[in-house]
């Protein structure tokens, strides 16, 4: 299968792409040991917010290695194998986004909501569990959508965009996928549903917040920045499903690129970074390390 042309401007895309691929890894690791190291930091929220670095991780290998490769190339091409691995990878880096952020507003409608029973529900056994249904339903459900994909008969071979999915896939497919439509119906219904539920936990939480300045203040700490993440993410995603579904081919190609790849770019960039800022416990610790760093 081969991808659009990227342009004349090849070096200068490879420059910029190596650099934010770094420093995706950097930002994510970062957090990921910090957490991780630093034992104050073994709580959910912090647990959680790893996880969503980890997975910020897993989707950008998905595309930037390959993308960065075919930037020093002449022919874009991709075999058809790594093109359903591809879609599978940003796939389901995609819906393990969205079940991280629901597991999060639970876990702040529980310690905002409910404090005193805050510790006897997120146990380590009920996070171990909140953990596995975060990452198995996205995995084995995507499992399911590439096997629906793969059973239909390919007779393109220029994917459109500078990444697999699944709709640039079945657009190459010899019949209609109807199968695929209504499974991804389904899938959406599911995923309307998890908005709901975080947007009813918030709802909750600022009723509980608005009353006084303490929880004012709380709320401001630790659930600004998973409200930020959220709406950048849901942002970010529509871009890339306008650009996959409404056929907007009168659109320039750059434009159309760039509202692609948001979702690989701006997430992955800005989760680390949005909750090493805002969260007091995360910055006191990389204030910690900046200080002992500068006095060695």
């Amino acid at each position: 299968m081969q991808q659009k042309e990227l342009g004349v401007y090849k070096p200068l895309y490879f420059v910029l792409a190596f650099v934010l691929y770094i420093l995706i890894i950097t930002v994510n690791l970062t957090l990921i040991l910090i957490v991780t190291i630093e034992k104050s930091l073994h709580e959910p929220m912090y647990i959680f917010l790893s996880n969503l670095c980890v997975n910020g991780l897993y989707g950008t290998v998905g595309f930037y290695p390959k993308f960065l490769l075919d930037l020093q190339s002449d022919v874009h091409t991709i075999t058809y194998s790594w093109c359903i691995i591809q879609a599978y990878v940003i796939y389901t880096s995609a819906m393990c986004e969205i079940t991280i952020l629901t597991v999060m507003s639970y876990d702040r409608y529980v310690a905002i909501c409910r404090p005193l029973q805050y510790h006897s529900i997120l146990t380590p056994r009920g996070i171990l569990k909140l953990l596995v249904l975060a990452w198995a339903y996205p995995l084995l459900i995507s499992v399911i959508s590439v096997l629906l994909t793969v059973r239909i008969p390919i007779c393109g071979s220029q994917i459109r965009k500078l990444f697999c999915d699944n709709p640039s896939i079945i657009k190459l497919g010899c019949s209609k996928a109807v199968a695929n439509q209504v499974f991804s119906m389904v899938l959406i219904t599911v995923q309307i549903v998890q908005f709901f539920f975080i947007f009813i936990s918030y709802a909750h939480i600022v009723k509980v917040c608005i009353s006084s300045s303490e929880g004012r203040t709380k709320f401001t700490k630790t659930c600004v920045p998973h409200i930020s993440v959220l709406v950048i993410f849901v942002m970010t995603t529509l871009f890339d499903v306008f650009y996959s579904w409404d056929g907007s081919e009168n659109l320039p190609v750059s434009l159309r690129n760039a509202l692609a790849l948001q979702f690989l770019i701006l997430p992955p960039l800005l989760n680390p970074i949005i909750y090493g800022l805002q969260l007091p416990q995360i910055r006191k610790v990389l204030c910690c390390k900046h200080k002992m760093m500068c006095l060695s």
